[in-house]
């Protein structure tokens, strides 16, 4: 198995994204793996500096300032301590990196982006389970992405639909 792999999970903190957090944990990050989180956020950028991350995304964030509610609150993401939780005991047990990136905009588009600029070299996501009718009006996330991202990408059903 090759290592050192960036691995990246789409997190919204729902239960469909922790499920597909703890299925990337349990089932493919492996020692020397950097766990990449990427969180989008659709809210509109109104201070300067997120303005300018706006094309971009925030700078990397390590866990230690992923942590750090004062550190997220700038960037308006709440703290998930359910979240932090299992990516402590990620990082201790798989002895994997973690970081965490976050952009503004469209889910689909961004998640792209993200593959791109991490250098992902597989991306694993959760499925909100839309059905028929509301994929189709609204469009599926999971499904845009797993078409046209260059890389593996794994859709994490949940288990109770």
């Amino acid at each position: 198995m090759v290592k050192d792999r960036r691995i990246g999970v789409a997190m919204d903190f729902s239960k469909s994204s922790k499920n597909a957090l703890q299925w990337a944990i349990d089932n493919l990050v492996d020692k020397g793996d950097t766990l990449c989180i990427i969180h989008i956020n659709s809210n509109k950028l109104d201070e300067s500096r997120n303005i300018l991350w706006a094309k971009s995304g925030a700078p990397l964030i390590p866990l230690s300032e992923f942590r750090e509610p004062e550190v997220m609150k700038k960037y308006g993401v709440q703290t998930d301590m359910e979240v932090l939780d299992t990516l402590d005991t990620a990082s201790r047990q798989k002895e994997v990196s973690i970081i965490t990136k976050l952009y503004w905009g469209d889910a689909r588009e961004k998640l792209l982006e993200a593959v791109e600029d991490l250098k992902l070299d597989s991306l694993v996501m959760g499925s909100r389970g839309l059905g028929t009718l509301k994929r189709v009006i609204l469009g599926s996330v999971s499904n845009y992405v797993m078409t046209n991202a260059p890389i593996p990408v794994t859709i994490v059903k949940d288990l109770d639909r």
